[in-house]
């Protein structure tokens, strides 16, 4: 007895918070345009602002105040929070998916979804394209990176409102270039609102009108959040639908197999494990610079200076001359020549090593995108460790010393190493091998986590 008390305890409490989100939409509301407010001062003011003198801290320059919020501790934050509390970020923080579902019920034109518009490949594209733009422009380092990269997300997705939304998020479930990242961290999430498929059919009293879904999905058939916004609108709808405890494992192991797909395979081993590493570790590899060092004396050998000047506006290249820090086109060239070549790699090694899986198992393309999901883990590690990084900089700027940071971060590595074997592990057991292939396919898996750890290992500890 006393043990289910404590084991109902968790889920009683998340059922009333569920509930209580979806009674106070106003409160809801107000936190949002709230967000939206300190959003704007922070991403516009900046912009228009001098660059910060050298002796400027993020205290005294509201400049480098709003690159650190934004950057250091904005981001990192909405990675974590994918991982412990869903899409939580989506449905009632986020600002541009507030003020895309405002534009699509006070401005609308409520036109019909266009195809072209519903295509799967957009998040991919879209996070790859934004993640090579940003590193051009320094998106980290300058508030006017800043409002053109997430001034124009947050324009675009009120036009997209105005033109498609009725009263939905269209920006938010096809487009936004995070919306496939978030899609795929919130599997990880240990709660999630879910529908009793009996209660539903049982449920015998007058059945109020079903609430409307911001990324317009089927609550029917709610059994995992990846899609979910989590803005509880939903819960309590015929008393079947309710904000429940589960397995951080659970809907990768249970329901991705239902909803794997190519797209977000691709997003996964190519976008956020191989474009993210070659994003953050191209300043610091060695391997760049003498690759950038080859081409420029190349160049000169034959006279050819043009791609050696920093002519490029700023909106095109880094170019902010007053501190010392210009990109000319062969820094632009050879900066997206290494975040795509480091993408290609390590999504191809990865592709790889899962079709050699998926050949010895004898399951084809299921498998294959079904364990590619078990990297989960790692490349959420890889975006938090890398979005930290600009954490860390901007906090030792100011003379903050990290003595314990080497051993946080290994700990880091070999707790998303583990839980990735353990992912694929068990991924590979639902197919039901036989033992000689289970272990083959696992030695085969673990081998494909190696080159992810040791490139974090060069660019924290040799680099």
């Amino acid at each position: 007895m006393r043990y289910f008390l404590a084991s109902s305890l968790p889920s009683l409490s998340l059922r009333s918070l569920g509930l209580a989100m979806q009674r106070c939409r106003n409160t809801v509301r107000i936190i949002q345009w709230t967000i939206i407010l300190f959003y704007l001062v922070l991403l516009v003011i900046p912009a228009f602002m001098a660059l910060p003198p050298r002796q400027a801290h993020i205290l005294n320059n509201l400049a480098l105040f709003a690159q650190f919020v934004f950057w250091g501790i904005w981001w990192p934050l909405v990675i974590l929070s994918m991982l412990l509390f869903g899409r939580l970020w989506c449905g009632i923080f986020c600002p541009e998916g507030a003020l895309s579902e405002w534009a699509s019920r006070k401005v609308q034109l409520n036109r019909t979804i266009p195809r072209w518009l519903k295509w799967r490949g957009w998040p991919s594209t879209a996070f790859v394209l934004i993640t090579i733009y940003g590193q051009l422009i320094s998106v980290y380092d300058y508030a006017q990176a800043t409002l053109l990269i997430l001034g124009g997300s947050t324009v675009g997705a009120m036009i997209v409102g105005f033109f498609f939304g009725r009263g939905t998020r269209v920006w938010c479930r096809y487009l936004c270039p995070v919306s496939g990242v978030f899609n795929l961290l919130s599997r990880l999430s240990p709660i999630s609102f879910k529908t009793d498929a009996k209660a539903w059919h049982q449920y015998d009293t007058h059945v109020p009108p079903a609430p409307q879904c911001p990324p317009m999905i089927n609550i029917r058939q709610l059994n995992g959040i990846s899609a979910c916004h989590m803005c509880g609108r939903c819960a309590g709808y015929r008393n079947a639908i309710a904000l429940e405890p589960r397995s951080c494992n659970e809907e990768i192991i249970k329901y991705s197999v239902q909803k794997s797909n190519i797209w977000e395979m691709r997003l996964l081993l190519y976008g956020m494990i191989g474009v993210a590493i070659g994003a953050f570790t191209w300043t610091v590899n060695p391997w760049f610079i003498q690759f950038k060092l080859t081409l420029a004396t190349w160049l000169v050998e034959r006279n050819i200076l043009w791609p050696l000047s920093a002519t490029a506006p700023w909106w095109m290249l880094t170019n902010y001359p007053t501190n010392n820090d210009t990109f000319n086109w062969l820094d632009g060239l050879c900066i997206t020549v290494y975040i795509l070549s480091t993408g290609l790699i390590f999504g191809g090694f990865l592709s790889l090593i899962l079709s050699f899986v998926t050949f010895l198992i004898h399951k084809g393309a299921i498998l294959k995108q079904h364990l590619a999901q078990a990297f989960l883990p790692l490349a959420a590690t890889s975006l938090f460790l890398g979005l930290t990084e600009t954490t860390i900089k901007l906090l030792q700027y100011n003379g903050i010393i990290f003595w314990w940071l080497g051993g946080l971060r290994a700990l880091i590595l070999a707790g998303a190493s583990l839980w990735s074997l353990h992912l694929g592990a068990r991924v590979l057991a639902h197919y039901e091998p036989s033992m000689g292939q289970w272990i083959a396919s696992l030695c085969l898996f673990s081998l494909s986590v190696v080159p992810i750890i040791t490139v974090w290992l060069l660019m924290f500890w040799i680099w």
